[in-house]
């Protein structure tokens, strides 16, 4: 006993060093202007010491590989200070994520505020059965991550609830949910506001090495879709042969019961209904005919069409149509004021992105700029050939180093934003297309949400879980989520190295190989 409870102290004490290192980090705009200054005084040192490389490139003229040579461009000349100066506007409205996010936010914010996301949840929680509980809590948490943050507010407490009215602990259903909305934050059936994020970014440094990349928004989509299923089947399996064992029995002061939704509620879902059902009626007529309006007009495919281009529109659309209808029905929305006003404050929810995309589109241009990211994706790329250090091995160790640094950096664009201009041209250059590089990004940057002390909703989940053990604290829910994080892990990377053996595509417009422009 003490010897367990000594190996306890000693994780939590470690806990506790975590966390006050996490504490101790600047706010990531805050990371982003220092990362910049660093990066002016980086790239003044080293095009003094004259750093370059060559390296073979593809040439869109001659269609055959040329050699290119590419040195530093020292930011504090005068032609780059004037560049940076008159620059700063336009590097933030071209930013590629910043379109893709508001479209489709807007459409979610309509969705969310109107009450259709949380009928649905709560529709489908409500008609669970028992031995289906624990897997499909981890689905709909996987899922809310369409709506970007819902899940935390919404979902996690109603997790917690259900298990509760089923004779089982609270805090595993809670955990389960956690884990499905946290966890699972990279997976889902749907493209949601994630997708296009990633993309852009994605694009933004594909294009470090071939100007004419991109990245779509569904380059992920198939493995997502995979993900989805593996994390609801591991979720499940920790729950219930880890998790609950663990808590124990729970005996409630009193029996709660999950409620069904409500007249207006139900209402609102009719009209909803039937306004998805013509609007896929509609979108099949623009897309299914050999023919169709929103097919590529010259080969008929959809890969690049059209269709594919607006796909982003579409998914706002997804989201939005139905929020409108379930908002008539459920008289939650009474005029066209009430639609407005939700997508305002869809809008108002991504200020903090908005100061945070500004900074780290001046990072992101003055870097690539620099050439800085060139010379460290050929060194890079060059040092990995070298040593045999690439396929599976690479893949590996870069997941594990991202879901290292996501329990120190939490969010997640912060993140890809800096690693992308590094990695993605580096792992171009060796073979790796820029989705198989953003799929690993995305596996390790879930994993370890659920153990991230300064992920933004962890205390949130905390204090729901002090509802039903006052005691629980950072370290008791670190430490209940531990297994979830490990097993994820795993299972993550074993998925993602099956789909890199068998060549398997990642998604629509996203191949495993970069095989020159």
């Amino acid at each position: 006993m003490a010897n367990n409870q000594s190996k306890k102290n000693w994780v939590l004490k470690a806990l506790d060093v975590v966390e006050r290192v996490g504490n101790g980090l600047p706010h990531p705009t805050t990371m982003f202007i220092i990362f910049t200054l660093i990066l002016i005084a980086v790239s003044y040192i080293t095009a003094k010491m004259g750093v370059k490389v060559s390296y073979e490139t593809y040439d869109s003229a001659t269609k055959s590989l040329i050699t290119k040579e590419t040195a530093v461009v020292n930011l504090l000349s005068p032609n780059s200070i004037r560049f940076m100066y008159t620059s700063v506007i336009n590097n933030f409205t071209s930013f590629i994520a910043l379109g893709t996010v508001f479209t489709i936010i807007m459409g979610v914010g309509v969705a969310d505020g109107s009450g259709f996301m949380a009928a649905v949840l709560k529709k489908i929680v409500a008609v669970t059965p028992r031995r289906a509980v624990t897997a499909t809590v981890i689905f709909l948490g996987i899922m809310s991550n369409v709506a970007s943050s819902t899940g935390y507010v919404m979902l996690v407490p109603l997790g917690a609830i259900l298990f509760m009215s089923f004779g089982r602990h609270p805090i595993a259903g809670l955990a389960a949910t956690f884990a499905g909305v946290s966890g699972g934050w990279s997976a889902n059936l749907l493209i949601g506001t994630n997708d296009p994020v990633f993309a852009g970014m994605s694009t933004e440094a594909a294009r470090m090495i071939n100007p004419n990349y991109t990245v779509l928004p569904t380059g992920n989509w198939y493995f997502m879709v995979a993900s989805t299923f593996l994390i609801t089947f591991v979720g499940t399996l920790v729950t219930e042969k880890i998790i609950e064992p663990r808590l124990g029995e729970y005996i409630p002061e009193e029996k709660i019961a999950v409620d069904d939704i409500s007249l207006d509620e139900k209402r609102g879902m009719k009209f909803a209904l039937i306004s998805l059902v013509v609007f896929f009626i509609i979108v099949g007529m623009l897309v299914v005919p050999e023919n169709a309006l929103l097919r590529n007009p010259t080969t008929g495919e959809l890969l690049r069409s059209p269709f594919m281009s607006g796909i982003v529109f579409l998914m706002s659309m997804f989201f939005m149509i139905p929020g409108i209808f379930y908002g008539i029905g459920a008289r939650t929305i009474k005029s066209d004021k009430d639609i407005i006003n939700l997508m305002v404050k869809s809008i108002n929810n991504l200020s903090g992105f908005m100061v945070l995309i500004f900074f780290a589109a001046q990072f992101v241009v003055f870097f690539n700029y620099s050439n800085l990211g060139i010379i460290l994706s050929v060194k890079g790329a060059n040092f990995l050939q070298e040593t045999g250090f690439v396929g599976i091995p690479l893949i590996f160790a870069f997941i594990v180093m991202t879901a290292i640094i996501n329990i120190f950096i939490a969010v997640d664009s912060a993140k890809w934003a800096i690693m992308a201009p590094i990695f993605v041209p580096m792992f171009m250059r060796i073979g790796f297309s820029p989705e198989l590089t953003q799929a690993a990004y995305r596996v390790g940057d879930s994993c370890t949400n659920v153990i991230a002390p300064l992920m933004p909703f962890f205390p949130l989940v905390v204090a729901f879980a002090q509802k039903y053990d006052k005691k629980s604290g950072m370290g008791t829910m670190i430490s209940l989520m531990l297994p979830y994080s490990i097993a994820f892990l795993i299972g993550w990377i074993i998925l993602l190295i099956i789909w890199f053996v068998f060549n398997i595509p990642l998604g629509i417009g996203g191949g495993i190989h970069y095989l020159g422009m």
